[in-house]
């Protein structure tokens, strides 16, 4: 799946008709393309403008974005992580018909000064290639390129792969009726004079602009005819009443004039699409617009200002132009505050207007360069899983699993709040092990409302079930007092429920120790069978991307064999949570450049998991760089399917893995989601005992999902 992201470098570039005429541009070499706007910035309307447009046109469906107010209330309350899973999950709706997603970013404004940071969070978050979308002026390059160059800043630069190219709309100082020009510094290619000297001189300020790092896939005149609103636009931009609205749906404004002369001097503005401007007790004026409209003059329209409307008897006299059809307003404003106004008049195509729509959406079209844009949608850009894409489809599969999971830390604030949560959202059927009491004084003190249908079990009434199924799994090292007083322990009492099948998963941490949650599973879960052993991975929520990391948190010291198997844990992981393993076997030293036994331990797991998995992508031993720099494994591996471009790290041993997983959250800010344990027979997770709610809440999701994969085999 594709997505190409359209960013505005501001307000009346035309986004909207570069999205319209981007999709018929490919409609007409039958790649049907799907359309999302996730965030309208239209306030108090029923419904967005760039999503009904494209519903008129294309005839297809597509979903309503989040409304402004929802997604200015998100930004101020610092949710932005929230606002993001909520767009994956309406971009998630549309490519379940479309392989390819047009995406409209947000508009930046005075109003909006957060448009341009939530396009760049977007745009990871959908992992879409971003198009920039900018007005031009040919007699001014470089204050053209100096505004794309601004928006470059926030996708890191015009080098980044993800920034695309540029779409030049309404670019004035070319002809309006201009054939498709294709714009590009190959001179092999024969360029329209105008645009090759208009891109050499952008490449004065901006050498990419125009290269093959970023190319122009167009450049859209401005089109005074295509530009122009309806008569009936008019009438809330001036406050006005229509006094005949006759044509108004049909005539176009092509230019305004204020009559304030006398009328003698003024004749020459009444000409086919002029709307007429004046004050409502210059009659002449109406008269004047009457018999110009009987002699076939097709005006614009007739606003009439100021004062009162006229009476009756003067409308009388215009019974012939009104019978024609001529558009008659009256407005309270002056004749001059009229004028202002209707200057500022937006060029957007409203919602109703199909028949502009259609000859823009046209026009636009007809300037993209396909020859430049075919090959992007063909590239090999690497997909990437965002951390939003990632929390997204983690609560999804989570959902559509409908699992048990117990928490036996069940009066810990922030799992009482982590259970609501998922309860409440279908994430996870959660059950606390706890004194119902001190349950309810903690959800009373944080003020968390208890959903009904969450499970709270007081430890006490249920240990002595528990006595003889344990000493029968523990056979000959246990008696019934040591496994009552073993069962004390919420944890070893949920593993017991676990092993029984009475729930699905478990999670804990927030106040045991690692050893306290993985040790009972390991005496009453033990191992799956194809494997020797348990490992864990976190999933590390990096900006761009998620990786994973392994094994940070249960192997000291693994030999080869152990190591080569935490890989395939790993591989097979990552495939299930929806990313495409690219392995990476990390060492101090890449291929063959370094020697002694921490290396060889490395090489010779590397080459055990390739024979024992000949499906992954696995490659070692690379340094962290090498592994995860484009450049830098280019260098140091040039033939490496893997070298700068992996997902999940496995590292040789515990002291590496856990540093390097904490510095890369703190330094960074990251936040990771484990520790996962995998090679379990029934899904047991740790939290760190620092775990925010956030981070329970994906933890038991994360087990949800692991509970449905082993279940499916």
């Amino acid at each position: 799946m594709k997505t190409i992201l359209l960013v505005p470098t501001g307000e009346g570039v035309g986004v909207t008709s570069a999205c319209l005429g981007l999709i018929y541009a490919l409609e007409c070499q039958g790649v049907k393309a799907g359309f999302l706007k996730p965030f309208s910035q239209e306030n108090h309307v029923d419904e967005d403008r760039s999503t009904a447009l494209y519903r008129h046109l294309s005839k297809s469906a597509t979903v309503e974005p989040i409304s402004y107010p929802q997604l200015v209330q998100l930004i101020n309350s610092d949710q932005n992580d929230v606002l993001l899973e909520q767009a994956v999950h309406l971009h998630r709706q549309i490519a379940k018909s479309h392989n390819l997603i047009i995406v409209e970013g947000l508009v930046p404004t005075a109003r909006d000064s957060f448009a341009s940071e939530m396009n760049a969070a977007l745009a990871q978050a959908l992992d879409a290639q971003v198009i920039v979308v900018s007005n031009a002026d040919i007699a001014r390059p470089e204050y053209t390129a100096e505004k794309i160059e601004t928006q470059l800043r926030h996708f890191g630069g015009a080098a980044s792969s993800r920034t695309a190219g540029v779409l030049f709309m309404r670019t004035r100082g070319l002809p309006e009726g201009s054939a498709q020009i294709p714009v590009t510094m190959d001179p092999s290619l024969r360029l329209n004079a105008e645009v090759a000297s208009f891109t050499q001189a952008i490449q004065k300020t901006h050498a990419h602009i125009g290269s093959s790092k970023l190319p122009i896939f167009g450049m859209v005149p401005f089109s005074n005819t295509l530009s122009v609103p309806r008569v009936s636009d008019l009438t809330t931009q001036i406050n006005a009443s229509w006094i005949n609205k006759g044509q108004a749906e049909q005539r176009r404004v092509l230019h305004s004039s204020l009559i304030s002369a006398n009328i003698e001097y003024e004749l020459n503005k009444f000409v086919a699409g002029e709307l007429i401007i004046s004050a409502s007790d210059r009659i002449d004026v109406l008269l004047a617009s009457s018999v110009a409209s009987s002699q076939g003059i097709p005006l614009a329209g007739l606003v009439l200002t100021e004062h009162h409307a006229p009476n009756a008897q003067a409308l009388d006299f215009c019974q012939s132009a009104i019978k024609q059809g001529l558009p008659i307003l009256h407005t309270p404003l002056s004749a001059f505050e009229t004028a202002q106004q209707l200057a500022n008049l937006s060029n957007e195509i409203p919602v109703d207007d199909t028949e502009r729509a259609k000859q823009v959406t046209r026009f636009v079209s007809s300037h993209i360069n396909l020859d430049l844009l075919i090959p992007l949608l063909n590239g090999d850009y690497q997909a990437r899983l965002s951390p939003s894409a990632f929390r997204h489809e983690l609560v999804q599969k989570s959902i559509a699993a409908k699992r048990r999971i117990v928490l036996p830390e069940g009066d810990e604030p922030r799992t009482i709040q982590a259970a609501a949560i998922c309860q409440s959202r279908g994430i996870a059927q959660c059950i606390l092990l706890a004194k119902p009491e001190a349950v309810l004084d903690a959800a009373k003190a944080l003020n968390i409302e208890l959903p009904q249908d969450l499970e709270i079990v007081d430890p006490a009434l249920i240990i002595d079930q528990y006595i003889q199924p344990m000493v029968e799994l523990r056979k000959g090292k246990l008696t019934d007092v040591q496994a009552r007083e073993q069962l004390q322990d919420t944890v070893v009492l949920g593993t017991m429920m676990l092993a029984l099948d009475q729930v699905d998963g478990l999670v804990s941490g927030a106040i045991h120790t690692t050893a306290n949650t993985v040790r009972p599973a390991f005496q009453l879960i033990k191992t799956a069978p194809e494997y020797s052993l348990v490992s864990s991975i976190f999933f590390m929520l990096l900006p761009d991307e998620v990786y994973v990391y392994g094994d940070c948190a249960i192997n000291p010291d693994p030999n080869a064999e152990q190591l080569a198997e935490i890989a395939i844990q790993s591989a097979d992981s990552a495939k299930a949570f929806g990313l495409d393993p690219r392995i990476a076997m990390i060492s101090y030293s890449t291929g063959s450049s370094g020697t002694g036994a921490d290396v060889d331990k490395v090489r010779e797991a590397t080459e055990i998991a390739k024979k024992r998995r000949p499906d992954l992508l696995i490659d070692g031993p690379l340094q962290y760089d090498a592994a995860s720099v484009e450049s830098v494994g280019r260098s140091k591996a040039p033939d490496s399917k893997v070298a700068g471009r992996a997902n999940v790290f496995i590292f040789p041993d515990l002291n590496t893995g856990n540093t390097t997983y904490k510095a890369v959250q703190r330094a960074a800010n990251v936040v990771s989601v484990g520790p996962m344990l995998q090679g379990l027979n029934k899904p047991v997770n740790d939290l760190s005992r620092g775990a925010l709610v956030d981070d329970i809440v994906f933890t038991i999701a994360l087990t949800a999902i692991q509970a449905e994969q082993q279940d499916q085999g």
